[in-house]
C-alpha cells in the first residue's frame, strides 16, 4: 500500500470533491474531516469514501452548495434540515450554532434530518470539548440501506448507529469516546474487502444467519452483529435508542426507503460544564480520573491501559509524522477519478 502524507490526501480530495460540483467552503471541511479519521487510525471512515460521495452527487444523492435551513427553533433548541447537502458540513455548522446557544443558555440540544454521509462522529463534540462544554452526538442513517441484526436476528434492520461523547480536560489527547452498537463499523468491512483480509469472528454473519469471517458477506446478503457478543441485547438496545433520537425525532423514520439513498440523521447535545462547576477544577479532575485509569496494573495480554480517545490520539502523532496508509484498490480508484476530471497532472498521479 502506498503511504502518503495527510496533507497531499487533503488536497487530493479537496480538488476531487470541487471538480465534482463542491464549493471550496464544502471540500475543505469534507477533506478536513475525512482524512482527519484517516489520521486517526479509523481509515473505515477516511479517503476511501470520497469515491462513494462523488458516484452520490452524479446520481443526485448529494446535493453540493445545498442550503442550510432552520425550520423549528427555541433558545435551547433547533431543527435543521440539511437539504440533502454534504454531512459533514451540515452537521459541522448544526455543532458550531448548537455551542453557541449553550454558551448563552448553558444548555442546547438540535437534531438534523436530510443530510448526506457525516463520517466519524467525535469529529463534533470536539468541537464542543475545545469550547470548555461536554456534548454528545448520535447518528443514524435513516432509511437508507441497514446493516445490522438485532440480537437474535439473521436479517439486517438496524444501522450501526454511533453515539460520541467528547469532555474538556488537560489532557494531551482529547479525552473523546466514539463507538458504534455494532461489533464494527460497515466501513471497517469495506476496508478489509478492498485490502483482501479477513474480519474476527464475531463481527458478521452471512445470509442463512452463520457466523462468517469473510467480509464479502455483508454485500451478499448477510448481516453485521450487535454490540456485545453473547450480551448482544446492550448493542441491540443502544442502537434502537439511537434509532430513535436520530430517526424517529428527526422525523427521517425507520426500516429502509426503496432508493437506497443515504440520509444521515443525528441529534445533538451541548453542556456548559461553567454552569455545573468550575471550568478549570473540571478539567483538572478529569485529567486526573484519566491518569488514575491509566495507572492501573496491565492485564495478561495488555501492556498498557489506555483512557478513551488515547489510542487515536497516538495513531494521529504517528501518522501527521510518518503518512496514512492507502490501500491499490482505493488509490487506483482515486487516480482514475483525478484523470476523469483533468487532475492527474495537478494532484502528482
Amino acid at each position: 500500500m502506498p503511504t502518503v502524507s495527510a496533507e497531499r490526501l487533503m488536497d487530493i480530495a479537496r480538488s476531487l470533491l470541487i471538480a465534482a460540483g463542491a464549493s471550496e467552503e464544502e471540500a475543505a471541511v469534507v477533506s478536513r474531516y475525512n482524512i482527519g479519521a484517516n489520521l486517526v487510525g479509523h481509515d473505515s471512515h477516511g479517503i476511501i469514501l470520497i469515491a462513494q460521495y462523488i458516484e452520490r452527487i452524479k446520481v443526485g444523492h448529494i446535493v453540493p452548495q445545498a442550503p442550510w435551513t432552520i425550520t423549528q427553533e427555541t433558545p435551547t433548541t433547533t431543527v435543521i434540515d440539511g437539504n440533502w447537502g454534504f454531512g459533514y458540513y451540515v452537521t459541522d455548522k448544526a455543532m458550531r450554532y448548537t455551542i453557541e446557544k449553550a454558551r448563552k443558555q448553558n444548555v442546547a440540544a438540535a437534531t438534523v434530518f436530510r443530510q448526506s454521509h457525516i463520517g466519524r462522529l467525535a469529529s463534533y463534540p470536539l468541537l464542543a470539548a475545545a469550547e470548555g462544554m461536554i456534548a454528545m452526538i448520535t447518528a443514524d442513517s435513516g432509511r437508507s440501506p441497514k446493516h445490522v441484526a438485532p440480537y437474535g436476528g439473521a436479517k439486517a434492520r438496524l444501522g450501526t448507529n454511533p453515539i460520541s461523547f467528547a469532555i474538556p480536560s488537560n489532557l494531551e489527547g482529547a479525552f473523546v469516546f466514539d463507538m458504534a452498537t455494532s461489533a464494527a463499523a460497515a466501513g471497517k468491512i469495506n476496508v478489509a474487502t478492498a485490502r483482501g483480509e479477513q474480519v474476527p469472528t464475531g463481527w458478521l454473519i452471512d445470509a442463512e444467519g452463520r457466523p462468517s469471517t469473510d467480509p464479502k458477506v455483508l454485500k451478499a446478503g448477510g448481516a453485521l452483529l450487535p454490540l456485545g457478543g453473547s450480551e448482544g441485547y446492550k448493542g441491540t438496545g443502544l442502537a434502537a435508542i439511537v434509532e430513535i433520537l436520530s430517526g424517529l425525532l428527526t422525523g427521517l423514520g425507520f426500516g429502509v426507503e426503496p432508493t437506497g439513498r443515504h440520509n444521515d440523521g443525528c441529534f445533538m447535545a451541548v453542556f456548559n460544564v461553567a454552569a455545573f462547576r468550575d471550568l478549570a477544577t473540571f478539567k483538572q479532575e478529569v485529567t486526573e480520573f484519566a491518569q488514575y485509569l491509566k495507572s492501573t496494573p496491565p492485564a495478561q495480554g495488555f501492556t498498557e491501559v489506555f483512557y478513551p480517545g488515547e489510542v487515536e490520539f497516538r495513531k494521529e502523532q504517528d501518522r501527521r509524522k510518518n503518512g496514512v496508509p492507502v490501500e491499490e484498490a482505493t488509490w487506483s480508484r482515486l487516480k482514475d477519478l483525478a484523470q476523469g476530471y483533468g487532475l492527474a497532472g495537478k494532484l502528482g498521479f
